[in-house]
């Protein structure tokens, strides 16, 4: 098999922010003597909703391992801008302009919020360094099999010039695999992991995660819902006649928040991890 982290021409790394694309970030800086190789990038899409700690992890990495990491964010009108951790937004305000700009809500079919928050914006900085084909690390393990099922039926995720690879993946990395180097580093992200998942990653309360994982975030810290809530308060499109909601088939994020603060088991306990939540290349 020929080797995963190969790099033969322009590359971007796709920095989530989580273990899994730092742990592949890792693995190809060893693959290459501690350094990026050449014409190789990291890139970090803030969507101002991540939790502090991830945004402290990133800076980690790039202090620690002495590699240079790309900050971006989504800007109206002018697409993009780069920011760093004392610049990043903090209370949501790339992914708010999203929605004020489309007065509409990225729901389960139409998750244009990680393509233009992430995926366009990453492509935006590749772009501006000349480069209009280049391939796209994204940390995908082997036991991710619908995110690798989607990136496989479509390598380009819609945007032409990209090729994306999933190195870990192909290498047969699993989840266990990732928590025992973090395991053995001498310092990790600083939110749970829960058998190898970070429920507090990513955007804070995705409506993409299970109905009892947000419910359980929201009783931890209800005002994580306050702004999820007057998003979807937000929408005043003609066009959608049941309100603006991120979800039609659960609650409304104010709902929830009154749910959970009235009673804690509001969702039966379906903390065990019954409901699946659905693939998304935001990543881990």
């Amino acid at each position: 098999m020929a080797d995963p982290f190969k790099i033969t021409g322009p590359t971007c790394i796709s920095f989530s922010g989580g273990r899994t694309s730092a742990y592949m970030l890792r693995r190809l800086l060893m693959a290459y003597g501690g350094e990026l190789p050449a014409d190789c990038h990291v890139v970090f899409a803030n969507t101002g909703k991540e939790d502090e700690a991830t945004l402290r992890f990133v800076r980690d990495c790039e202090e620690l391992w002495r590699v240079p990491i790309v900050w971006v964010e989504y800007r109206p009108g002018r697409a993009w801008v780069r920011v760093d951790f004392t610049t990043a937004s903090r209370k949501g305000e790339p992914f708010e302009a999203l929605i004020r700009e489309r007065n509409y809500l990225p729901n389960p079919v139409a998750r244009f919020c990680t393509v233009e928050l992430k995926i366009l914006r990453i492509a935006d900085y590749m772009h501006s360094l000349g480069h209009d084909e280049f391939d796209v690390l994204v940390g995908l393990r082997a036991d991710e099999f619908r995110r690798l099922a989607r990136l496989r039926a479509d390598p380009s995720g819609g945007t032409r010039g990209i090729e994306r690879r999933a190195p870990l993946a192909d290498l047969g990395v699993t989840r266990r695999d990732v928590a025992e180097f973090w395991r053995h580093n001498d310092w990790d992200l600083a939110l749970p992991n829960m058998d190898g998942t970070t429920m507090h990653g990513n955007c804070d309360l995705c409506f993409l995660k299970p109905a009892a994982q947000v419910a359980s975030l929201i009783a931890e810290r209800p005002e994580r819902a306050v702004w999820w809530a007057r998003m979807e308060h937000s929408i005043t499109n003609p066009k959608i006649t049941n309100g603006g909601t991120f979800r039609s088939d659960r609650p409304t994020y104010a709902q929830m928040l009154a749910f959970t603060q009235a009673q804690a088991d509001a969702f039966g306990h379906a903390a065990d991890g019954a409901e699946d939540g659905i693939a998304c290349f935001c990543g881990d």
